[in-house]
């Protein structure tokens, strides 16, 4: 069996926790049985021998396998990793959906990916990357009593394409979370409140015009880019040439921009001149979410 799970772009700007779309940059799991347990892997993580001894997916594969056949059967894990790690991609999001669909799938249990998405809520308290990674394109998700996801899709055209500009050092998504103020004002609450509706809106009737101020943010985003000031010129860059929208790629430290097809190449040009010791790249979206092969 193989299962693909796609890199994930969360906030957007003002939908904290709650927006995010996904990318098609993939993780790629092949899962054989064997005669004993074992796991190799390429690419992001390759070089880090923690991740082989203690591997998230093969525990949360193993979790709901065990569980749903009564046995705890052999396999070979090879993973072929392109999502960086600690990047603000969805990287933990993409292994813990990606280990779930693949224990019901080798289990022989048929399973909705909205069920998918509410077990996968045990693992991320919050759905703005585990929603596109499991249902792809963009979406805009809210818990119900901490249980269930309830989710509305829109699938992105082929016309748009992510820019995105991945920086050789991560941030921490805890320490940045510890940094946001527990309260917020009205004032700051309301105007994000507005921007992620409309964002929301503009992406369902897609109105890319109205994106570059919808997707401004109050309550998190500068907050997070105080850690690393460079990220402020690189929305700058973006915008300047073209970026329909430029944000903090999660909790960072990656920036996502949006862009015409025609643009992109251009927009992606001036930041790797002017960071040219940033990753950057252009990406199609996934409309897809995770898919399994066999």
């Amino acid at each position: 069996m193989i299962i693909k799970v796609p890199a994930t772009s969360a906030n957007l700007g003002p939908g904290f926790d709650s927006l995010g779309l996904a990318i098609e940059l993939n993780n790629i799991i092949t899962i054989k049985p064997t005669d004993f347990i074992s796991v190799s892997i390429k690419g992001e993580g390759a070089n880090k021998p923690g991740i082989k001894t203690n591997n998230q997916f093969v525990n949360i594969f193993y979790n709901f396998y065990v569980k749903l056949v009564g046995r705890r059967d052999n396999f070979r894990f090879e993973f072929n990793n392109h999502i960086p790690f600690s990047r603000g991609l969805g990287s933990s999001s993409a292994v813990i959906v990606s280990a779930i669909a693949a224990a019901y799938e080798m289990a022989e249990v048929p399973l909705s990916k909205e069920a998918i998405l509410d077990k996968a809520l045990f693992y991320e308290a919050h759905p703005d990357n585990i929603a596109p990674a499991v249902h792809g394109g963009f979406t805009a998700s809210m818990t119900m009593k901490g249980e269930h996801v309830y989710t509305q899709k829109k699938a992105l055209p082929s016309y748009l394409k992510a820019v995105m500009v991945i920086p050789n050092k991560s941030m921490s998504t805890a320490r940045s979370r510890a940094k946001m103020a527990r309260n917020v004002s009205m004032q700051k609450a309301v105007f994000n409140l507005t921007h992620a509706a409309v964002l929301t809106a503009a992406c369902f009737n897609e109105d890319w015009s109205v994106l570059r101020f919808a997707s401004e943010d109050k309550m998190h985003q500068n907050l997070r880019m105080n850690g690393m000031r460079e990220l402020y010129q690189v929305q700058k860059t973006a915008l300047l040439n073209g970026a329909l929208m430029s944000t903090l790629s999660g909790s960072g430290s990656s920036f996502f921009n949006l862009a015409y097809q025609d643009d992109a190449p251009l927009i992606a040009e001036r930041l790797k001149t002017e960071f040219p010791r940033f990753r950057v790249e252009v990406y199609n979206f996934n409309n897809s979410g995770y898919l399994i092969e066999k």
